[in-house]
């Protein structure tokens, strides 16, 4: 082991209480812990994944709480959120640091790796989780760990809490898209720097017993990216709330318009090679737009693309919207595109599905697993194979419709989160039947 982790590894502690005593729970109500170390809906995937994990959990008869770091996610009123105050230095600045700070090792941890360029509210996190949970948390059936994969967990497993690990999909991917299109050397160790949680990430991996997974992709990928057996991971799928997300048949679309949901500067999302598409379209199609839901860096490299592109007057940016003003804007849309290098399983893929839109997707990662045969595919990173499939389906109203009923049944068959909490609630149980006999 080396030294950075051998001196990180102190957070584990040593094991110190008995595990709880866990009764018969084959069909009982289960008290649920669902855990997040930042979760606002409009911060990525996995503030969406608490929020409707939640509510289907609680759907099924459930009782769910939600402990989190700032930002804070939305819930259903039905679910309790338990805040766990970080510096969320991110937000807040280096200069939002107090005196009283001070006083909790975690906040030191946070602030002095936000110093260096890394970031540790994952570490922060699971320190803050693990003092709550051993004064507070011997009621809940099961603890669920939504990827802070950190030393925490080991610690809340060591102190006998009944514990589950989801991971989306390995973040050395990110860091592998990441520094593949890094501009300088410079760029490239702050990268790795911000990366430095990996480390963390595979030590806790391989000691945490009982993992899950959203993709048979992801499952793979997190085999190989943190050496374990693929067996040691739990496949549910996520889900889409097919009620949120439904078609609008009333709303009219807006013509030559199409619609993408991304995180405007991550290399990840591949927003780049549909922006490079939108300026190979615009010359047959002088009304096209995009409507895009997102927030580029100001000055920051997807700006700068659109300027080079001069492309800047066909593209809305909107963000921090509603879940119902999403819908509308899919409805009005003509097509939705993913243009990601790179999914664990692409809930902007599924959405677009749920609301009846015409999809034009990747196969970046677990894409395939998603839209199947209800979207049209193309390779990653190629914006004239996405550029052909939107000007075949400008080109064929026909096909647009049979693609948007299309996704909409397949969502509905495969992916809703009814099923997915059912898989999730059989997965707790197993999970507490081999807590007792361990």
């Amino acid at each position: 082991m080396n030294a950075k982790l051998k001196g990180l590894q102190e957070d584990v502690g040593s094991l110190s209480e008995p595990a709880s005593n866990i009764s018969d729970r084959s069909s009982k109500s289960l008290k649920i812990c669902l855990l997040g170390y930042r979760s606002h809906p409009y911060g990525g995937g996995q503030g969406i994944y608490l929020k409707y994990l939640s509510k289907a959990l609680v759907d099924a008869g459930h009782s769910v709480d939600v402990i989190s770091g700032e930002p804070y996610p939305h819930l259903d009123d039905r679910v309790s959120l338990i805040k766990m105050p970080g510096l969320n230095l991110y937000e807040n600045g280096l200069g939002s640091l107090r005196l009283h700070h001070l006083k909790s090792r975690a906040n030191i941890v946070e602030w002095l790796s936000k110093l260096t360029g890394g970031f540790a509210e994952m570490q922060a996190f699971g320190r803050r989780t693990v003092a709550y949970l051993r004064r507070e948390g011997r009621h809940y059936d099961i603890i669920h760990d939504n990827q802070s994969l950190s030393f925490g967990m080991l610690k809340l497993q060591q102190l006998g809490f009944p514990l589950v690990s989801t991971i989306h999909h390995p973040i050395t991917r990110d860091l592998e898209i990441a520094l593949a299109a890094a501009n300088s050397w410079r760029e490239k160790l702050l990268i790795r720097r911000w990366h430095s949680f990996l480390d963390m990430q595979r030590f806790v991996v391989k000691r945490l017993n009982h993992l899950q997974t959203v993709s048979n992709r992801s499952k793979r990928d997190i085999a190989q990216a943190f050496g374990i057996d693929q067996a040691r991971l739990n496949l549910v799928y996520c889900g889409i709330d097919t009620e949120e997300f439904h078609p609008m048949p009333e709303v009219k679309k807006v013509a030559y318009r199409l619609m993408a949901t991304a995180s405007a500067d991550a290399p990840l999302k591949g927003l780049r090679y549909l922006l490079e598409a939108i300026a190979q379209l615009s010359v047959k199609y002088p009304d096209l737009s995009l409507l895009l839901v997102g927030k580029p860096q100001p000055g920051g490299d997807t700006e700068q693309l659109i300027s080079r592109l001069n492309i800047g007057d066909r593209i809305t940016f909107v963000h921090g919207i509603s879940t119902e003003q999403m819908v509308e804007y899919y409805a009005q849309a003509e097509i939705a595109v993913v243009p990601s290098v790179y999914e664990g399983f692409g809930l902007p893929a599924g959405e677009a599905m749920s609301c009846g839109v015409a999809l034009v997707s990747t196969d970046g990662g677990a894409l395939p697993e998603v839209v199947g045969n209800a979207g049209m595919q193309v390779p990653v990173r190629d914006s004239a194979a996405i550029a052909a499939a939107v000007d075949e389906l400008f080109q064929s109203p026909k096909k647009r419709e049979e693609l948007a009923a299309a996704g909409r049944r397949r969502i509905e068959e495969k992916f809703c989160w009814h099923l997915a909490a059912e898989q999730m609630i059989e997965f707790y149980r197993d999970v507490l039947k081999r807590h007792e006999n361990s």
